[in-house]
C-alpha cells in the first residue's frame, strides 16, 4: 500500500512538471549533480523537443534524484537515471516516440535516451558518449535504422564524465558494467 501511494505522488508531481516542462521555450541548461563532480548540459529543445520534456519531467519530480549510473563502458558511454544504488527500478511514465532522425549525431559529450531493442520504447534513461559512435545514429525509420535520439550535449564537466568512464566495475544483480562503487546521481538542477 505505501508502493502504490508512493508512486500515484510520483506521477501527480510529475504531471505537474510536465505542464512546467513544456511551458519553457528555447535551449535549457541542467546540472547533473553527482558523487563525482557536476555535469552540465546544454538541452536542444528544438531539435528533440519531446525527449527535453521528458527529461524535465523527470528532473522537475526529482526522480533523478538517488539514481545511479549503473553502466558504465570506458570507450563507448555512461548510462543513468532508472535504478537506485540497491538496483530497485525506477517508476516511470509511458515511453515516448523516438526523436533520432532530429539530425543531431552520437558525437562525444551528447546526450541520449537510452531504450530497449523498441526504438519507441525510452523512458527515463539517458546517456552520455564518450567518444563519436556513429552507429547510434538515424539511419532510417524501420527496428534496425532507428538509432538513439540526442537531445543535449555537455557543456561542463566532461572532465567528471570522463572520471566516471575510467570507475571499476564488475556484474551485480544480474547486470554487467556496474561500477563497484556507485556512482550517485544526487540532483538534477535546471537552470
Amino acid at each position: 500500500m505505501k508502493r502504490l501511494i508512493k508512486v500515484a505522488a510520483f506521477c501527480s508531481l510529475l504531471a505537474v512538471s510536465a505542464m512546467q516542462a513544456g511551458a519553457e521555450e528555447g535551449n535549457r541548461h541542467v546540472e547533473i549533480q553527482t558523487n563525482k563532480g557536476n555535469i552540465v548540459i546544454e538541452l536542444y529543445a528544438e531539435k528533440a523537443p519531446e525527449s527535453v520534456k521528458n527529461f524535465l519531467r523527470y528532473a522537475l519530480a526529482a526522480a533523478y534524484d538517488d539514481t545511479i549510473f549503473h553502466r558504465v563502458i570506458p570507450g563507448f558511454m555512461i548510462q543513468g537515471g532508472g535504478y537506485e544504488a540497491s538496483f530497485r527500478e525506477r517508476t516511470t511514465l509511458a515511453p515516448i516516440n523516438s526523436e533520432a532522425d532530429n539530425g543531431l549525431k552520437n558525437l562525444r559529450g551528447t546526450v541520449a535516451m537510452a531504450r530497449t531493442s523498441d526504438p519507441h520504447s525510452a523512458t527515463s534513461q539517458f546517456f552520455i558518449n564518450l567518444k563519436d559512435n556513429a552507429f547510434l545514429n538515424f539511419r532510417s525509420r524501420n527496428i534496425n535504422g532507428w538509432g538513439y535520439t540526442v537531445f543535449g550535449k555537455v557543456t561542463a564537466g566532461m572532465d567528471v564524465v570522463d572520471a566516471i568512464a575510467m570507475v571499476p566495475t564488475s556484474s551485480a544483480r544480474g547486470h554487467n558494467d556496474v561500477p563497484v562503487t556507485p556512482v550517485v546521481i544526487k540532483g538534477v538542477v535546471i537552470k
